[in-house]
């Protein structure tokens, strides 16, 4: 499948098979598109296709192609937040999955504030706690719920997770279980829904769906291969 808008609804079929095996209603996932790296024609493609939804490392990414597209798409940052970054980018996105530290959610907290705003956050969380990754280590983000959650102008949406990658597929579910237990674990704990869930690339997002993801990042398999050498996102 060379088109884009194939490989697109390619992938919104396999998103209803894995939800459908697993006795999930596939409209309770959402696919978010992840377009770091390619062209805003690209991108054009994908929401002349119907794809409202995207998801960016980069803040300068989303800074510079949000407006060459239509106002109605809803950016994600996906990736490594810095501090200094936070006020540039806040207008421009639906969520935030990257908040992986106390010092980071109280800097989006402060800026929430003062631009009259609430921030939509996930929590990133590093289960298995690689040293190259950010995120909050699980003892951590039990340790600091209270203290997020009194932050008032971040809303805390749920949690996001990056296994390590693996060829094999089935190494990446003990990691998207995990999360979903930590996150009924954080609900019950802290009194307040966490409902959602970002977990599942392109490699694996269909395990991701059957261990409870209610969004999944697809990038190369809907946009094409990158001209970087790193795992799919």
């Amino acid at each position: 499948m060379n088109n884009l808008s194939e490989r697109l609804q390619a992938i919104r079929d396999r998103i209803t098979s894995a939800a459908q095996r697993c006795g999930r209603d596939p409209a309770k996932v959402e696919l978010l598109a992840v377009s770091k790296t390619f062209p805003v024609e690209a991108i054009r493609e994908a929401v002349e296709a119907g794809q409202l939804l995207f998801g960016e490392n980069k803040v300068q990414e989303i800074l510079a192609k949000a407006p060459q597209l239509p106002a109605n798409l809803q950016w994600h940052l996906i990736g490594h937040l810095q501090s200094n970054k936070v006020r540039k980018v806040l207008p421009h996105v639906k969520a935030i999955h990257s908040i992986g530290s106390l010092d980071l959610a109280r800097d989006v907290d402060r800026i929430a504030g003062e631009l009259g705003m609430v921030a939509k956050v996930y929590l990133e969380v590093n289960l298995a706690e690689e040293g190259s990754k950010h995120g909050f280590g699980v003892e951590q983000v039990r340790a600091e719920l209270e203290a997020l959650q009194g932050l008032k102008r971040m809303e805390i949406q749920g949690l996001m997770c990056i296994p390590p990658f693996d060829e094999d597929v089935e190494k990446s579910r003990p990691y998207f279980a995990q999360l979903r237990e930590l996150r009924d674990e954080l609900e019950q704990r802290g009194g307040v829904a966490l409902p959602l869930l970002s977990m599942g690339m392109s490699h694996d997002f269909e395990i991701a769906i059957e261990e409870g993801a209610t969004m999944v990042r697809v990038g190369s398999a809907i946009f094409g291969g990158r001209t970087y050498k790193t795992a799919a996102a």
